[in-house]
């Protein structure tokens, strides 16, 4: 390990880095540099993200300044013998040489060298192209101004050709009806052919030179939310990397998208479909010059080549967030979301969020291209299961049935304009949907909400047999999954019910448009039969409004199962839960080896670095998807650094028993006794007498936390503590947490500022829940975080249970235990290892942590909390120890203060 001097120098950095941040770097730089999968956990508060950041870009500077002097060295050998090949290699020792393969060796090894520099002097004068072009808009200000001064004419000129277009005359009602029938043309679906692979180009006039920019090598970095990565995107702009790095953040179009028009349809499945079908339009104008208002009125004024080529520019040459790309994005008038795409290339630095990175077709529409790329995914404690969610899918019955209904009507009412490739397919997947919902046990032609199903439970089944009994199994799901794809179906038949499926559209009143009443009605008892409440017409509620738009078009959330249903027959199972009526019962697609889709990630890319806070246990990572994804144990490598807090600012203690001498053991069998419920609220008594400030408990499960307060409710245990703590309790609903959060630390402010008998706060918390990641308790906020029991997961799951059985089956015993027993003790360590994490959140705070279940002193327990955390625990048998040693930290922290 390099020495700190040593270190600094090599990796710059805004301030003298801690010692654990410089052997971070090293770690990762060697990482790099070997090509490795490196499991790296740095806990919060030591500066992970500007270690990632300086490690990784530090080893991307050196790489590039590597390949530069190679080429240079090349070059020059290439200049010195560029006039074929001299006479002693034509001839090697044999006066006969046309039949000699030394000859022919030699001549192709020549020829291939000549390829590499002619290949390299391109590579470097379009590098050097680009490198000028970038220098010139970050140096050349009127530049800017020009192309500013350009698109305000144009804006002008558009503004003044619409009033001259509006004042010339109309004929009224002719006009009108010529009008909705163009409307209504963009709802029957275009032409198809089956095995059409042609690319569509973007634009108009392109550069070829720019459409095939070759992707320089580059840093893939994600995380899980669009907040983390502005925040990382933010440190970037702080690091000594921050002015000379071309950066690039990706998002969806729900986060980039700068057309109102297509931002209101609010969902985002919607809003790709609407996308995609304004791209459709602009590239049929060429060949379809006669529907001029048409194309004009569905054509998406952002998506000009030249303003994304001008906005491309400014993205490379200065970093900038989600947000500032947003602001450039209506500033210029062009598109972040295909603008940010045409920056990939020519970028250093990606930062993009987790599903764009694992889901490969996403990937590959967006232009990402990880061979002998780097790699990092952040945050990475949940990656199977995110893995796992984005490749799984569910379907409710009355989805099922409302799809079958909706493109039944849409194929009745268009079916002379249909094509015959477009029928046979519609009949597919009517067909489809009508086996599906014969699975769960009911009519595709009868209301959901009123078939009750006469097996009611959950079923599980191997993809194959599901297909088998569903008799699908000679449909070829790839070809329906790529028609629904290529011909923007769900998007259709969105419009169709739009404009037909809800009472306050006005339908004409002849023939065609009378049937269609069948569609609204079916709609309306739907709605009434899936149990929600119908609301009057006179006030439809905006939320019923927003539930209408997320729901128009189901096929778009069944299009997700059918392309689930495409995985390899061992990879996944199939749930039917069978419910009450049909409408309530799904089926439900479940992945159970998310390594499949990890695999290709680790096969292209240089290397692999998946980092986090907490990575402990760490086991999963290296059998369920580095070890099923085929990569060599030798290409593995670990590294987990301390904590930059003193050993004497945080206090850990396993509780094994309560001031009554009750042992704590919460099983599900054990801790709904009274007596349990009542030793942990003496607990909490106890200690909220010597604890200042906030102190946050988390419970197994929002049910059980519920349980506990209403039984301390009754025993007057709650008012007793009110009496030391104002009490908080997390909401269940995610709009309500911040709310709460503002609430607790003005409570927790107020009673340091004045002192008395309340001492500040306590929040009751759900493991899992939305305070056990993400959100810092630092300072007072946090001086005490309790974790009551275990949060084992529910093994009656059936998706448990199906991943259970799959992992013994798949997986050697690990120190005698089974697979599916260490799963579910690593399920419940994570959850533990994220919830008392939030306590420590810099050098200088000092916290205590509270796990109260004897099964923590366990070694198999024991050894998978945080090595920061474990070096400092104690474990106390009785209640009475650990009262006093928390006394002593919190009397020693308050007499420092």
């Amino acid at each position: 390990m390099a020495s700190g001097g040593a270190a600094a120098g090599r990796f710059p950095f805004p301030y003298t880095p801690y010692r654990i941040q410089e052997q971070f770097m090293e770690a990762l730089y060697g990482a790099l540099e070997a090509g490795r999968v490196g499991i790296f956990e740095s806990p919060t508060g030591t500066g992970k993200s500007l270690s990632l950041i300086c490690g990784a870009l530090s080893w991307l500077r050196d790489w590039e300044e590597k390949r530069r002097q190679e080429e240079t060295r090349l070059l020059a050998l290439g200049a010195s013998g560029k006039d074929g090949l001299t006479p002693q290699q034509a001839r090697p020792g044999s006066p006969d040489a046309a039949g000699e393969p030394d000859w022919v060796t030699a001549f192709v090894q020549k020829k291939e060298e000549r390829d590499m520099v002619d290949r390299l002097k391109e590579e470097q004068i379009r590098r050097k192209k680009r490198e000028d072009h970038l220098e010139k808009i970050r140096h050349n200000v009127q530049l800017k101004y020009a192309a500013k001064r350009k698109r305000c004419e144009e804006d002008e000129a558009k503004r003044l050709l619409q009033l001259s277009k509006e004042a010339l005359p109309q004929g009224a009602g002719e006009g009108v009806l010529d009008q909705l029938d163009h409307n209504e043309e963009e709802l029957i679906l275009a032409e198809y052919e089956s095995d059409d692979e042609k690319k569509v180009v973007s634009g108009g006039e392109e550069d070829d030179d720019d459409l095939e920019e070759e992707h320089v090598t580059k840093i893939y970095y994600c995380s899980r939310t669009h907040s983390q990565l502005s925040q990382f995107v933010r440190e970037v702009q702080k690091s000594p990397f921050g002015k000379d790095t071309r950066l690039v953040s990706l998002g969806s179009r729900q986060n980039l998208c700068v057309n109102e028009e297509v931002r209101r349809l609010g969902a985002l499945q919607l809003i790709n479909d609407r996308c995609m079908e304004m791209q459709k339009n602009k590239h049929e104008k060429k060949s379809d010059e006669g529907k001029k208002r048409r194309v004009s009125r569905t054509v998406c004024p952002f998506y000009s080549y030249e303003q994304m080529q001008f906005l491309r520019d400014e993205v490379l040459v200065e970093v900038k967030d989600i947000e500032q790309l947003v602001s450039l994005g209506r500033e210029t008038k062009a598109c972040p979301y295909y603008g940010s795409r045409f920056a990939i290339p020519a970028a250093q630095l990606v930062v993009l969020p987790y599903q764009m990175l694992l889901h490969e077709p996403t990937r590959n529409a967006a232009g990402i291209k990880l061979k002998d790329q780097v790699v990092i995914i952040d945050e990475a404690h949940n990656l199977i299961d995110t893995i796992t969610c984005i490749h799984s899918a569910e379907v409710s019955g009355s989805q099922l049935c409302c799809a079958h209904s909706q493109l039944s009507q849409y194929m009745e009412r268009y079916r002379k304009h249909l094509k015959a490739k477009n029928l046979m397919y519609i009949k597919q997947i009517l067909y489809l949907l009508e086996r599906f919902v014969a699975m769960l046990g009911g009519n595709v032609n009868q209301n959901p909400g009123c078939q009750a199903v006469s097996q009611t439970g959950t079923v599980l089944k191997s993809i194959n047999d599901f297909l088998f009994q569903s008799q699908i199994d000679n449909i070829n799901l790839f070809k329906v999954q790529r028609y629904c794809e290529k011909s923007l179906i769900s998007r259709k038949l969105f419009g169709f019910v739009e404009r037909y499926g809800h009472p306050a559209s006005a339908v004409k009143t002849n023939k065609e448009n009378q049937k269609l009443a069948g569609l609204q009605n079916f709609l309306l008892t739907l709605q009434q039969g899936s149990g929600k409440e119908a609301g009057t017409p006179q006030s439809p509620p905006l939320e019923a409004e927003h539930d209408h738009l997320r729901t128009a078009s189901p096929l778009m959330q069944i299009e997700g199962f059918l392309s689930a249903l495409t995985n390899a027959n061992q990879d996944g199972r199939v749930i039917l839960s069978r419910q009450g009526t049909v409408g309530q019962s799904s089926l439900k697609f479940l992945l159970l080896n998310p390594a499949v889709h990890f695999a290709k990630v680790v096969e292209e890319c240089r290397a692999v670095i998946i980092a986090g806070g907490t990575m402990q246990p760490v086991a999963d990572f290296r059998e369920q998807l580095l070890c099923c994804a085929g990569v060599d144990p030798a290409r593995v490598v670990e590294f987990s650094c301390g904590h930059v807090i003193p050993p004497e600012n945080i206090l850990p203690i396993i509780l094994c028993s309560g001031p009554s001498n009750q042992q704590l053991e919460f099983t599900y069998q054990t801790r709904d006794l009274p007596q349990m419920m009542d030793e942990t609220g003496r607990i909490l008594c106890n200690l909220c007498n010597v604890i200042p400030g906030g102190v946050v408990c988390f419970f197994p499960s929002y049910e059980y936390e519920k349980q506990v307060y209403g039984h301390w409710e009754k025993t007057g245990l709650l008012s007793r503590l009110a009496a030391k703590k104002k009490i908080f309790q997390e909401p269940k609903k995610a709009n309500q947490v911040e709310q709460v959060l503002v609430e607790y630390a003005k409570c927790i402010k107020r009673c340091s500022q004045t002192g008395g008998q309340m001492t500040g706060a306590l929040l009751l918390s759900v493991v899992g829940g939305k305070m056990s990641e993400g959100i810092n308790f630092s300072d007072d906020l946090g001086r005490c975080v309790i974790m009551v029991g275990m949060p084992y997961p529910n093994i009656k799951s059936p998706e448990l249970q199906e991943k259970m059985t799959w992992l013994d089956k798949r997986m050697p015993r690990a120190a005698g235990q089974a697979p599916s027993r260490v799963l579910t003790e690593n399920l419940c360590m994570k959850a533990v290892n994220q919830s008392i994490g939030r306590a420590i959140r810099h050098q200088k705070d000092f916290a205590s942590i509270l796990l109260l279940d004897h099964r923590y002193a366990r070694p198999a327990i024991f050894n998978k909390l945080p090595q920061w955390i474990r070096e400092r625990t104690q474990v106390k048998p009785a209640f009475g120890s650990a009262f006093a040693e928390l006394r002593k930290f919190y009397r020693g922290k308050l007499d420092a203060l």
